[in-house]
């Protein structure tokens, strides 16, 4: 009966052994399903903010683009005072030659004085001292030699920023003057200096990334008329695609093409805000005595299929009068239309 009893006791330890490791085999299923899921969920989770990231990229050019005239409206106009050199010279830093060496000093030296009156300790220390003092000697001629030398690289190096600062002071007098010269004349109507002050100003112009900045500027001071011939952006600048998404079925992020039509549109607009752009920065920093009109021609320069050579296409062309063009409200105008209103000269999309 005992033994029965004991047979028992183990079948239900057995059982209950079973019974512990089914449930941690299902806790621990449970615990592979819930990481497999938060994987699964951080894995979609990083591919929708990655669609998300470039298509914020995309918009984000797209802003930038759409504000290429808005955005320049409100800043100051570049005049001859600031292309006026200011020399840019640091202030003289001599390094480790500044730097105050340290002189030897004699208690790192001096042997330590015996106690009583040893004659023999009174002996030795005496050699001690003597020694002490012509290593200490030693070390001071030394120390005497490097700040020497270091005055002497200082003065080096003092003279030669010296020259430096001379030099800046030199190229900032001669363009300064140069700069007060082109002032004089453009003032008085010269083609050479209105022409190069403009020039000034168009190159000063921040464009985004990837726009050209060929420009030529042509003036007559007889009917006080300028003229801009530029290099224009290609269509490709208008980016084709208009979003990113994420296709959870095949775990892809594909773009989101834009419409051709769209392509075009935002092309055309760039092309005018670009004209209406140049034109008021024209205008803003040229007196109503020297320039009366100004003449915006912009190309773009593509590759011809038919030859495989480049070519040069025109875009646009407008004119306009100081008084038309100061009436106009261009934070508020659709470009396009404004061309229009100008009497531009646009080829066909």
């Amino acid at each position: 009966m005992a033994r029965s009893v004991s047979l028992s006791e183990f079948e239900q330890r057995l059982a209950a052994q079973r019974r512990e490791d089914d449930r941690q085999d299902r806790e621990q299923r449970k615990q592979d399903r819930d990481q497999e899921k938060a994987r699964q969920q951080a894995h979609l989770e990083s591919r929708q903010a990655e669609a998300d990231t470039k298509t914020a990229a995309v918009q984000e050019q797209v802003t930038i683009l759409a504000e290429v005239l808005t955005g320049v409206l409100s800043r100051p106009a570049l005049t001859f005072e600031r292309l006026m050199a200011v020399p840019r010279v640091a202030p003289f830093d001599p390094g480790e030659l500044g730097e105050v060496m340290t002189a030897p000093d004699w208690s790192e030296f001096a042997p330590v004085p015996p106690q009583g009156f040893n004659r023999f300790l009174r002996a030795r220390y005496d050699r001690e001292l003597a020694q002490a003092q012509a290593r200490f000697q030693a070390a001071e001629a030394e120390h005497q030699q490097r700040v020497s030398r270091r005055r002497r690289a200082l003065a080096v190096a003092k003279a030669k920023y010296d020259t430096k600062v001379t030099q800046e002071r030199a190229r900032a007098v001669q363009r300064n003057a140069s700069v007060a010269d082109r002032q004089s004349a453009f003032a008085a109507g010269d083609p050479g200096a209105v022409e190069w002050f403009v020039g000034c100003v168009l190159k000063a112009s921040r464009y985004p990334n990837g726009f050209p900045r060929e420009h030529q500027v042509a003036y007559l001071p007889q009917d006080r008329s300028l003229t801009v011939d530029a290099e224009l952006p290609p269509v490709s600048v208008v980016p084709a695609v208009r979003a990113y998404r994420y296709v959870r079925a095949r775990d892809v992020i594909e773009p989101v093409p834009r419409q051709e039509n769209e392509i075009r549109q935002r092309y055309d607009r760039l092309i005018s805000c670009v004209a209406l752009r140049t034109m008021h920065e024209i205008f803003t920093v040229t007196p109503a005595e020297v320039v009366a009109a100004v003449t915006f021609r912009g190309r773009v320069t593509t590759i011809d299929l038919a030859t495989g050579k480049p070519a040069r296409a025109d875009l646009v062309s407008v004119s306009a009068g100081r008084g038309v063009f100061d009436d106009l409200v261009l934070a508020e105008v659709d470009p396009v239309a404004c061309l229009a209103r100008l009497n531009a000269l646009v080829a066909a999309g």
